[in-house]
């Protein structure tokens, strides 16, 4: 007897690399480590199991293709495997679970597609390991920077090229992972919320508006490092003193912001890094990490030049060198239009409850909207918990998922029943 909930668990567990879902310490999977590999081979199985045609691409991206017809369109789908450090088992995972089980549930239902249908397990989606997100989908649309991720480096002082080449990724060759124009018609990712909205409002499903991509910069504080018990409080220049009223200023000025924007502004100091960090020593150098995102471009930015005339201010009050360097700044994405209507019509015909909304998070569908007609989905996150061992959404949210986007791929591949 077919039973797709047990299916979708059993596949969940696989992919995961684990027989419980409830591990204390969340799973650890970082981009290019041995990890990430072997759950790239649980896909490959899965997929195979299904009756897919396999392959990993140069950059490591892995493939399972529903071929019908060499020369007919190509919907794509898919997420990614890898997690932060001691994060959840559904962001990314879910997605790819989703798109195998809808894969599985036309099968099933004996469609006969009129196009092909391609799953694409990114790799090395988060920057959890070196500072540089969605590696695998930025080399498939052609916007990688090879001269400046050579000089990346982990907190183990691994390059990104080193990574890749004890991964068996080819340093030299790796670009050549890029998809031309016709490679695919649409694509589409479902994903966790990783936020609260869906689960707060009781709404079945988020159709993605835009994503917020980043503003991230790095701002340094240069003071002079001195024993703490010699100098005399009026003779000092703490970096640490001078630079931490910031952190204060980035929360205060985005709630400004944020009682008179009609898009929401989000900015975070999510790093602080201490030097020397001894006990008896002034703080001689503090950097601090500031992430700002918005899907209005104008108005992070105008947020970042804001913040960096605070630090200057700061600066000369405490007559301390302060650098600012911009690690990240990209235009927001927004989701195809098209793609939009086409899944709301479907919410509504199949009586589910949705909304429109945007996503504080990236994703790899951000680097293929900027090549093909991409769309972002939606499902609740249980209180809006990612990125932590609580992360969890119930079976029957993948359920629906996996209804959602059998019944979209159904109306796109003009499939019929054999």
């Amino acid at each position: 007897m077919f039973d797709l909930k047990e299916w979708l668990l059993q596949t969940l567990l696989k992919l995961n690399l684990t027989n419980f879902m409830e591990l204390k310490y969340g799973f650890t999977r970082l981009g290019f480590s041995k990890q990430e590999k072997l759950a790239h081979e649980q896909f490959r199985k899965i997929a195979s199991n299904l009756g897919l045609k396999i392959w990993q691409d140069q950059v490591g991206n892995q493939w399972a293709l529903w071929e019908v017809d060499p020369n007919a369109p190509t919907i794509g789908m898919g997420s990614h495997l890898d997690t932060v450090v001691e994060g959840g088992g559904y962001d990314g995972v879910a997605g790819i679970v989703i798109a195998l089980g809808a894969i599985r549930e036309l099968k099933r239902k004996n469609i006969n597609p009129q196009k092909n249908i391609a799953v694409i397990c990114f790799i090395c989606e988060e920057s959890a390991r070196f500072g540089i997100s969605t590696i695998g989908s930025k080399t498939i649309a052609g916007t990688i920077n090879k001269s400046m991720w050579e000089k990346v480096t982990d907190k183990d002082n691994i390059t990104i090229r080193q990574a890749m080449e004890e991964y068996g990724i080819n340093w030299d060759h790796f670009q050549n992972a890029y998809c031309e124009e016709n490679r695919f018609e649409s694509f589409i990712e479902l994903h966790i919320e990783q936020g609260n909205q869906l689960h707060k409002n009781k709404k079945d499903i988020g159709i993605v508006y835009g994503i917020s991509t980043p503003i991230r910069l790095k701002v340094t504080a240069y003071g002079i490092a001195n024993h703490t018990g010699t100098s005399l409080m009026d003779e000092r220049n703490d970096a640490l003193v001078a630079i931490s009223p910031l952190i204060s200023i980035v929360q205060e000025e985005a709630l400004k912001i944020n009682e008179k924007s009609k898009h929401p502004l989000v900015a975070t100091v999510s790093t602080v890094n201490v030097q020397p960090n001894v006990m008896n020593v002034i703080p001689g150098t503090v950097e601090l990490g500031i992430d700002i995102r918005s899907v209005d471009d104008k108005l992070k930015r105008d947020f970042a030049k804001n913040i960096s005339s605070h630090c200057k201010r700061l600066a000369e009050k405490h007559q301390i060198k302060v650098k600012i360097e911009v690690l990240a700044d990209e235009d927001s994405v927004i989701r195809d239009k098209n793609i939009q209507e086409k899944f709301s019509e479907l919410c509504e015909h199949m009586g589910l409850s949705y909304c429109i909304m945007n996503s504080g998070a990236g994703h790899d569908v951000m680097n293929m909207a900027k090549r093909w007609p991409s769309g972002l989905i939606f499902i609740p996150s249980i209180n809006g918990i990612s990125h932590h061992p609580d992360e969890y959404t119930p079976l029957r949210n993948l359920e629906l998922g996996v209804s959602v986007l059998t019944t979209y791929l159904t109306n796109e591949v003009g499939g019929y029943h054999k």
